[in-house]
């Protein structure tokens, strides 16, 4: 499960809309496209693992609320994983073309 001298990354990305609605759908498009990496809400496992915030953990909040907290409609977690780069960026490019049609 771990490898030793193995780093991942964390980082956060917008597939961005004209309203923040168009925002919020574009970005929950995305995760519902992809393949390959999961769908889950934490970190540091050894597969990519990505997350729409808006629609998930914080959609409890209004779009007001979610922005006061840094949460931004179109955002997109990403904790990537051990698996071949090009296989994550394969399935991003297919999110990626599914979620602005």
């Amino acid at each position: 499960y771990f490898r030793p001298n193995c780093f991942g990354s964390v980082f956060t990305f917008e597939v961005d809309g004209p309203t923040d609605d168009e925002a919020r759908a574009r970005g929950k498009k995305f995760i519902t496209n992809l393949e390959m990496c999961a769908h889950l809400a934490n970190v540091g496992d050894s597969r990519t693992l990505v997350i729409h915030p808006a629609s998930t953990t914080h959609q409890q909040l209004s779009t007001e609320q979610q922005k006061e907290a840094g949460v931004k409609p179109a955002g997109v977690r990403v904790s990537v994983g051990y698996e071949d780069l090009e296989d994550i960026k394969l399935d991003f490019d297919r999110a990626f073309k599914k979620a602005c049609e």
